[in-house]
C-alpha cells in the first residue's frame, strides 16, 4: 500500500457567484521514500494538492489515506496533532520568526510536543548539523543569506523527524548556486534519511532531482515522467 493515497480528489471554492476547481478527480499515489515534484501552470492546481498532502487544507470530495490515516475523518485537533508528527513543509520565503535566532525557529515546531528541554537541544542540534547550518545557531534571519535562511527553514521542517516533507517553490527566491546547493540537500534527505519528498516547482532542474515528476494543468493530472533517482531525464 502506497504511503499517500489519492482517490478522485477535488477541492472546490466558491468566489462569490462563482465555483472555482482547482483540483479535479485526481488519483494518485506516492511511495514511502519517493521524491516526487509536481510542475504546471500557476493555477493548475499543485499548490493545492500540497497543502491536501500536508494536512493544511481539506477535500472537498475524495479521499486522501496517508499511511492508514483517512484525513477527511480527522477532527481539527487531531488533524493538527497529525500533522506536526507527519509532515514537514519548507516555505519559499522560509516563513522565519525575525525575533528569534536561527536555532529558536528550528525549535519551534519541538515546542508542540512533550520533550524536556535536553531533549530538543539534541534534536534542534542534530537538525542544524544535517543541514550544515549549525555555526549560524546564534544568528537572526536578517544576519543570514537566502541559502542560509532556506537551511534553517528545511532543518526546522525535519526536527520533528516526519515521514513527509513537502516543499513549495523551495528554490524560487534563490539564485543558482544556492538553488543547486538546496536541492543537493534535498535529494540527500531523500537517499539518506529515506524522507518522502513532494515538492511544487515551476523548474525544470529543480524537477530534475526528483524520481518523478507529474504535470498538472487546470486541476488535472495530464502526465508524468519517472526519472532516475537525482537526474535528469
Amino acid at each position: 500500500m502506497a504511503l499517500i493515497e489519492c482517490r478522485s480528489l477535488t477541492r472546490t471554492y466558491a468566489k462569490g457567484d462563482t465555483k472555482i476547481t482547482p483540483l479535479a478527480d485526481l488519483d494518485l499515489d506516492v511511495e514511502s521514500g519517493e521524491f516526487l515534484a509536481l510542475m504546471g501552470p500557476s493555477g493548475s492546481g499543485k499548490s493545492t494538492l500540497l497543502n491536501l498532502i500536508a494536512g493544511i487544507d481539506r477535500q472537498t470530495s475524495g479521499r486522501l489515506v496517508i499511511d492508514g490515516h483517512d484525513l477527511f475523518e480527522l477532527s481539527r485537533s487531531r488533524l493538527a496533532a497529525w500533522r506536526s508528527e507527519y509532515v514537514g513543509y519548507i516555505f519559499q520565503l522560509y516563513n522565519l520568526v525575525p525575533t528569534l535566532t536561527a536555532y529558536e525557529n528550528v525549535e519551534l515546531p519541538l515546542l508542540l510536543h512533550r520533550m524536556n528541554r535536553r531533549t530538543r537541544h539534541e534534536r534542534v542540534s542534530l537538525a542544524m548539523e544535517l543541514v550544515g547550518i549549525a555555526d549560524r545557531r546564534d544568528h537572526f534571519p536578517r544576519q543570514l543569506s537566502g541559502g542560509q535562511e532556506q537551511r534553517v527553514a528545511i532543518a526546522r521542517a525535519i526536527v520533528t523527524d516526519p515521514r513527509i516533507v513537502v516543499a513549495d517553490e523551495p528554490t524560487g527566491d534563490l539564485d543558482a548556486a544556492s538553488a543547486q546547493a538546496i536541492m543537493a540537500l534535498l535529494a540527500r534527505l531523500n537517499e539518506e534519511l529515506g524522507k518522502t519528498m513532494v515538492i511544487v516547482t515551476h523548474d525544470a532542474f529543480v524537477a530534475s532531482v526528483a524520481h518523478k515528476t507529474l504535470h498538472l494543468e487546470k486541476g488535472r493530472l495530464i502526465e508524468s515522467s519517472a526519472v532516475v533517482a537525482g537526474g535528469a531525464s
